[in-house]
């Protein structure tokens, strides 16, 4: 039987795939990527997430404000993605959340305010949340230790330090790894070796940060099973066995077990 792959975290409703979405899809189940959650950034990048989900089989979508986008919400975006979310079987989470002060696109107190509120929108739709995290992992920290073991979720293309992981792992949250476990200059190994094998997801964040040996390339669902290779190299574990585990892990966090291929 070939290798099976889940891309936990995508972006296919991105301009960068305009032209050939549908090849990149086809791609994907080709290279055994028969599974696939496509992230939402904004309200109107939910909506034609989900538009996207409906047609094909095997995706599904979030519903969220991107930390970069939380200055720019309107009144009622939240009331629209908190429906969304409720009335959608499709719609898997709340996000993509988080903060983001590496770029500060939002003021720092906006991007806490739009994540307190998706804390909220998770627990009221009981769905897991999808947090980005870029060099702000005290306030996340704390934010998370607030909100305690009763919110779900997954720190996506974790990069962060030692307690936020510790954090993480503690309220029972899981852990995210992208292509950049397959840079040269990744220096997160010995922080991935102490996540649980069961709380492990590995997800593209395509069209951004492909992998070796296509870094520097579009990245795209396809190129999954280069992240489990590097994944799988760092934790000294057979790539096949790994796919299977998190495949199985991304169905059981996003609330997707009975569902076959």
């Amino acid at each position: 039987m070939s290798t099976r792959y889940f891309d936990s975290h995508c972006h296919l409703t991105a301009e960068q795939f305009a032209h050939d979405r549908e090849d990149v899809i086809a791609r994907a189940r080709a290279a055994g990527v028969d599974r696939i959650v496509t992230i939402a950034s904004d309200l109107a990048d939910a909506r034609d997430a989900l538009a996207l989900a409906r047609n094909h089989d095997g995706v599904w979508c979030t519903a969220g404000i991107h930390p970069h986008e939380a200055a720019a919400q309107k009144v009622g975006d939240l009331e629209e993605i908190r429906s969304l979310l409720s009335e959608e079987p499709l719609a898997v989470a709340v996000g993509e959340t988080g903060l983001d002060y590496y770029y500060d696109h939002s003021p720092r107190r906006e991007q806490i305010a739009s994540l307190e509120a998706h804390v909220s929108l998770a627990l009221e739709t009981d769905k897991p949340l999808v947090v980005h995290c870029r060099e702000a992992d005290d306030d996340l920290g704390d934010i998370l230790r607030d909100a305690g073991d009763k919110v779900r979720g997954v720190l996506h293309c974790f990069v962060g330090g030692a307690r936020l992981l510790e954090t993480g792992l503690a309220l029972g949250w899981y852990v995210s790894y992208s292509g950049i476990a397959s840079f040269k200059n990744f220096d997160g190994g010995d922080l991935l070796r102490t996540v649980p094998l069961d709380r492990l997801l590995i997800e593209t964040d395509a069209p951004y940060l492909a992998p070796v040996p296509r870094r520097g390339r579009r990245n795209e669902p396809s190129f999954v099973p280069h992240v489990c290779a590097a994944v799988a190299g760092i934790l000294d574990v057979d790539p096949a066995r790994l796919a299977e585990v998190t495949v199985g892990n991304a169905l059981r966090f996003y609330g997707l077990e009975e569902v076959s291929a």
